[in-house]
Formats: structure tokens, C-alpha cells, sequence
């Protein structure tokens, strides 16, 4: 049975009305009942289609939980105490920095919030009215908190201007459990293991989930955090996993382009030209990264000083933020070919988090190669950022196709097309929002 697009529309509007607690957007029903960082950048894209206000609120609860450091943390914790770790583990009240009443983690994810911001205000713009006047307010304010955080990644993530960002937790990356790190967890020794509540083996299969044994590193991780109160310099000195993480230096990348773009509408323009200058230096690092026998970019192993030769849906940053077109071309040809979207035993010619053909891949684990629908949205409108309309078009429609089930899974078995993780997720149902409502896909095609 063809399902409707009108129909996918509502059907994903109802998933954010259902997550909507009036001040954030819970990521998910049951399994993740807050809001996480870089969830609600995405989230408000979706929201604005519905609602400028109600997007300008959810980044009112971004911004209100920004670090004095510059830091916007990757959990703000809602009242839901059936989530494990809750910030009684965390325990970021010892931290100096948190801002006071409200609760968050003390680890910071991927920077995509000013590139967010600028389809926000894209949005916004276009419907004119009482909604283009409360933008620009907002756009006032929100310019200097994301300055304010794209210094702190530069300051406290790459002091010493090697490059990439740097990340001290793999929760950070955003793709928590990914084999890109699995050399560096190695090197991560509990030595006060902690006691367990796995709360999200209720709401998920195991099979699905990271380990117990990842899970202890990822505690163990915290602790060392903890231990010197989320201080950024001794952070340094006692933690045990520090990775240039070449993802997330690529969306610095992309949102320093869109923050200049932003600081350019309100007149600042010294920022603008230091953000731009920043995302220079940003998308050197990702091009010096590539290994030029595979042409994937990788990430870097700081503690052990060595590039992690791992094939991931990160081995394609550069079709993130760009480069040169040479560069560019061979990615982009690396990702439509028959070991990524073009794989035979895809049920949709969409990238898995990793390629079917590594020996290590595990079609149903979390990050380690199931199909992430908000990662098909992210380099879709990447490639029709950089005029590559074929791309977008073609992520696009198979984006759609795999979401027609109408679940919002959070990620998808690559051969079966099955949902997988939590499902009514809200950023699945945000690309499907904007793939169905912003103009500028109607000349991508599809």
C-alpha cells in the first residue's frame, strides 16, 4: 500500500506533539525522556514548519542551559526519573560552570546548532509577519551564545590548534557505541566498576543497546570527569579517552559557515570573519585526515598518537563541510557506491552507520551498522548546501520510503528495513517534516 505524503506529514507532526512537554522535546517517548543537544537543534527545524514560537522556546531551553565556559551540555534533564545516568550521576552541581536550577550532563555533543539556527530563521523569514519580528529578536540573542560555543570547542577542545575537535567521551560524537572508538575504549581501564540500572533495556532489546561492558567505560568516563569538577584543563590530565573526532570537527565546519551567515544579517561583522576563519580551519583538518588508500576521512587517537583507520558513516565528513572538488567527488562516489547505498542487500539504497561489507558489522547494534534517518537527512541537506541536488533528491526519496512505515525508529536494520531502538523518535520525524514542507527540496527532485 503507497502511503500518502500528506499522510507521513501528520503522522510525523504527531510524533512531536506526542514528545512536546511544553519547554523541550523529549528525544523519545520512554527511552529518552529529555532533551539532548544536538536532538533538539534538529527538532527545531521541524518545529518552526509547525510553529516559530514553539522553536524559539525549545532553543530558549538550549541556551538556558549554556555552560558560563561557552559549553551547551548534552543532556538538560526534564522531571523523569526513569533514565539511567540521571544527574545524580552526573553530579554536575560540583561544577562551577553549570548555570544554577538547572540540571544537566557535563559533556557537550556535536556543534550543528548554528546551522539549525539558520534554517530556523530560514523558515521564519519566509512566513513573514509577527513570526519574522519574533526571529529577529531571537537572532539577536542566539548569535552570541553560539559564538560562545563554538569559542569554547576551539579553547577547551583543540587548546593547542592541531585541528580536529577534540572529544573526551564517546557520547560526545554523538554516535556513542560506533567502532571508530573501539581502540580507544580499549585503553579505558575501570577500575571502580559501577553498579548498572539499565534503564533502557526496557524500552529496547539488548541486541540493539550498547554492552554492559561498554557501559561501564562510558561511567568510568564520567568519573574521571567528575573528579576534577568538569574543569577543562584538568579534564585533560585524568581522562582516559581523548580523540580528534573528524565528524564533529566537520559540523564546526558547517556551523561556523552558517553562524558568519547569521552574524552577517545582524551587522557583526568581525564575527562573521572569525567564523569563517574558524571554519577554514576546520575543514583543513577534516581534508588532512583522509587516508589516501581509501579515501574515508578518520579520526586521530590522541593518548596513543594515531589515526583510527575504522570504515564509518564518518569516513564521509568531507561531504559535511565540503572541500575540494576532487576530494568531494571521490566520497561522494564512495558513498553511492556498492559498499554504502549502493549495496546489494540494501533495503533502501540509504548509507548504514557502517558498511554491510565490514567484517564487524552489526546490522542491529545501535552505531554499528544500522541506518540513522536523521544521518540521511544531515548529508542530504549537505549535498543541497553545496548545489549537489542529484544527492539530496536521492537521500530524500529513499529517506521517505524507509519512514512509510510511519514508526520514527531511531535507526533501521540496513537489509530488512525493520525499526530499530526507540521508535516515535522525534528527529526520524523531523526529517521526514522538513523533507515533506521546505521549499528548497522541491527543486532537489523527488
Amino acid at each position: 500500500m503507497t502511503i500518502s505524503a500528506e499522510t507521513i506529514r501528520a503522522a510525523a507532526i504527531a510524533v512531536l506533539v506526542e514528545n512536546d512537554t511544553g519547554t523541550l522535546i523529549r528525544a523519545a517517548p520512554r527511552l529518552y525522556p529529555h532533551q539532548w543537544s544536538w536532538d533538539a537543534a534538529f527538532i527545531s527545524v521541524g518545529l518552526a514548519h509547525r510553529s516559530v514560537p514553539r522553536a524559539i522556546v525549545e532553543w530558549r531551553t538550549i541556551f538556558g542551559a549554556q555552560w558560563t565556559t561557552g559549553m551547551l551540555p548534552h543532556i538538560v534533564f526534564a522531571e523523569a526519573p526513569d533514565y539511567f545516568p540521571g544527574p545524580d550521576v552526573w553530579g554536575t552541581q560540583e561544577a562551577v560552570a553549570r548555570p544554577a536550577g538547572v540540571q544537566t550532563s557535563g559533556i557537550c555533543q556535536p556543534p550543528v546548532h548554528a546551522l539549525c539556527v539558520e534554517q530556523v530563521a530560514l523558515i521564519a523569514r519566509a512566513k513573514g509577519g509577527a513570526d519574522a519580528a519574533q526571529l529577529e529578536e531571537f537572532i539577536a540573542d542566539a548569535v552570541p551564545r553560539l559564538a560562545r560555543w563554538h569559542a569554547w570547542l576551539s579553547r577547551a577542545r583543540d587548546p593547542e590548534g592541531r585541528g580536529l575537535i577534540e572529544i573526551h567521551h564517546g557520547w560526545e560524537s554523538g554516535m556513542d557505541n560506533s567502532p571508530r572508538f573501539d581502540s580507544v575504549y580499549a585503553d579505558v581501564h575501570v577500575r571502580e566498576p559501577a553498579v548498572l540500572k539499565r534503564t533502557d533495556l526496557v524500552h529496547a532489546s539488548a541486541a540493539e543497546r550498547p554492552t554492559d561492558a561498554e557501559y561501564q567505560r562510558y561511567l568510568w568516563l564520567i568519573h574521571q570527569l567528575r573528579s576534577v569538577a568538569y574543569d577543562d584543563a584538568r579534564a585533560v590530565e585524568v581522562i582516559d579517552f581523548r580523540c580528534g573526532d573528524v565528524f564533529i570537527t566537520a559540523c564546526l565546519a558547517v556551523s561556523s559557515e552558517a553562524l558568519a551567515r547569521l552574524a552577517d544579517s545582524i551587522g557583526d561583522v568581525q564575527l562573521a570573519a572569525s567564523e569563517r576563519r574558524r571554519a577554514a580551519r576546520c575543514r583543513e583538518a577534516v581534508l588532512a585526515s583522509i587516508d589516501p588508500a581509501t579515501g574515508l576521512c578518520r579520526d586521530y587517537d590522541y593518548r596513543a598518537g594515531r589515526w583510527l583507520d575504522v570504515s564509518s558513516i564518518a569516513g564521509f565528513s568531507l561531504l559535511i563541510c565540503d572541500g575540494p572538488t576532487d576530494a568531494v567527488l571521490r566520497q561522494r562516489a564512495l558513498l553511492t557506491g556498492p559498499h554504502w547505498m549502493g549495496h546489494p542487500q540494501n533495503r533502501h539504497p540509504l548509507p548504514g552507520s557502517v558498511s554491510l561489507d565490514d567484517p564487524g558489522c552489526q546490522p542491529r547494534a545501535y552505531w554499528r551498522g544500522p541506518v540513522w534517518p536523521i544521518m540521511n537527512w544531515f548529508f542530504a541537506h549537505c549535498a543541497l548546501a553545496r548545489g549537489d541536488g542529484e544527492l539530496g533528491a536521492a537521500l530524500r526519496r529513499a529517506g521517505l520510503d524507509q519512514l512509510s512505515g510511519l514508526e520514527f525508529g531511531e535507526y533501521y536494520e540496513p537489509c530488512t528495513g525493520e525499526a530499530l531502538g526507540s521508535h516515535r523518535q522525534s528527529w526520524t520525524a523531523m526529517a521526514a517534516l522538513d523533507w515533506l514542507t521546505a521549499a528548497r527540496w522541491t527543486g532537489a527532485g523527488g
